[in-house]
């Protein structure tokens, strides 16, 4: 090994060292100002009185309630629906809610969420109402006109069944809070099984749930 190649090595090695040593320091500088910042903030929360300190580090019930899975099918089971609180809307939720309990609350969950996306998909849809209430409502009042039977069967509208009515508020909010409607392939009509209305011979079946036939009316042409 030449001299000129045993000081280049020399001082390599030097400055290796020296770099170690000032990054251990900065270390050591860093690790005790970390430790007096932690050493205050645990001092600063001990003076904070446990209820207030669990206030503060609380999730808040909102963001814990009524959190929606992105995986539409894990929503829709008694056990989600179960976790939730009882949601309590606005006009448009009233609407959809009340829709549900006096077309499908019989039905099982399925066929819940099944009504529910039709009346969602009228709402979406150009050749209807564009909110929930006027979809629901469409044709009330005038003979022969109104679009879901209840609206138009001279019955009392009044909930008898409160536990069904939180049952479907849960389902309407889970719709009208964007749930992804994959039951019923778009459908904008139902039936029951007991019936068959004239208009089930020109509207594609797109689904069988429960005790409902599910519809979707075809697309009008310029022509039609």
């Amino acid at each position: 090994m030449t001299p000129n190649l045993r000081r280049l090595l020399s001082t390599a090695f030097a400055l290796a060292s020296l770099t170690a040593a000032t990054a251990a320091m900065a270390d050591e500088v860093l690790s005790a100002r970390l430790g007096a910042v932690l050493g205050q903030e645990r001092q600063a929360l001990e003076i904070v009185p446990d209820t207030r300190l669990s206030t503060l580090t609380a999730v808040p019930e909102s963001a814990r309630r009524n959190t929606m899975p992105a995986d539409g099918a894990a929503v829709m089971t008694e056990g989600f629906l179960s976790s939730m609180t009882s949601p309590r809307g606005n006009a448009e939720w009233e609407c959809l809610a009340d829709a549900l309990y006096f077309e499908a609350r019989g039905e099982s969950l399925q066929g819940i969420f099944a009504v529910g996306e039709v009346i969602m998909n009228r709402v979406d849809s150009a050749e209807y109402p564009g909110t929930i209430c006027g979809v629901v409502h469409q044709g009330t009042g005038r003979k022969f006109a109104c679009q879901f039977t209840w609206t138009c069967d001279n019955n009392s509208d009044s909930i008898g069944n409160r536990a069904a009515f939180s049952r479907v508020g849960k389902v309407a909010k889970l719709l009208i809070d964007g749930l992804p409607r994959g039951l019923t392939a778009g459908a904008t009509h139902y039936h029951t099984k007991a019936v068959h209305p004239s208009w089930a011979n020109r509207f594609p079946r797109t689904a069988s749930i429960g005790a409902h036939y599910f519809y979707k009316q075809p697309t009008r042409s310029a022509s039609n």
